[in-house]
């Protein structure tokens, strides 16, 4: 709950700031962890888990809403994603780099004993457990399958 308490008070101080895209942002996570309260029960509190999880999940989704307007011109639209995801990054733990998520995965391939590509699975399993919220899906598989693949 510690989550919905902050961003309620952030939601009055942008208000009282009158900065609308900022509002916008924190307005957007206000909805989708009241939808993932409404999805477990009225009686059950999400976990800290589930957060992270909503908040990566609008940030995806803010990055890919980005993507393809920065691709069809349209800029005012691409400024209004850019502008949340930052807003919705402040939330996330901080990611990892590219260098620390590689080490990792190369931990996991070693205790998993992981030798092909076959065994994907396995890795990607472990790493996305211990990784959760600190990088993103789609790095920690290009990173496994390329340390798989022999490279």
């Amino acid at each position: 709950m510690a989550l919905q308490d902050t961003i309620d008070q952030a939601i009055k101080s942008a208000m009282l700031a009158k900065d609308n895209s900022r509002l916008r942002g924190l307005r957007a996570i206000k909805a989708a962890i009241l939808l993932a309260k409404t999805e477990k029960g009225p009686a059950e509190a999400i976990t800290e888990a589930t957060e992270i999880s909503v908040l990566q999940k609008l940030a995806k989704q803010r990055r890919e809403s980005a993507e393809i307007y920065q691709q069809q011109n349209r800029n005012d639209l691409y400024t209004i994603e850019m502008e949340e995801l930052a807003v919705i990054e402040e939330f996330l733990p901080k990611q990892l780099s590219q260098g620390e998520v590689e080490e990792l995965v190369k931990q996991i391939i070693a205790e998993t004993g992981a030798a092909s590509p076959k065994d994907m699975g396995k890795v990607m399993g472990l790493a996305n457990q211990r990784l959760a919220g600190k990088a993103d899906g789609k790095t920690i598989s290009a990173i496994a399958k390329t340390l798989l693949a022999g490279g």
